[in-house]
């Protein structure tokens, strides 16, 4: 799977995102944001990182 830029503000990738989330067991956009800075500038990336969230917490 090809890594994508998620906070472009930032320029946090979805791979640091989600070693994040799974590392920290992370489970709210505010965590995130504490864990990585991903989301702490225009907050335009919530949606994604919202859904990156749901994706790996709603895995078994």
């Amino acid at each position: 799977m090809e890594d994508i830029e998620i906070c472009h503000c930032n320029g946090i990738m979805k791979s640091e995102i989600e070693k994040a989330i799974r590392g920290k067991n992370l489970k709210t956009f505010a965590e995130v944001g504490e864990a990585t800075t991903a989301g702490t500038v225009c907050g335009g990336c919530q949606e994604d990182i919202e859904t990156i969230l749901k994706d790996i917490n709603n895995q078994s």
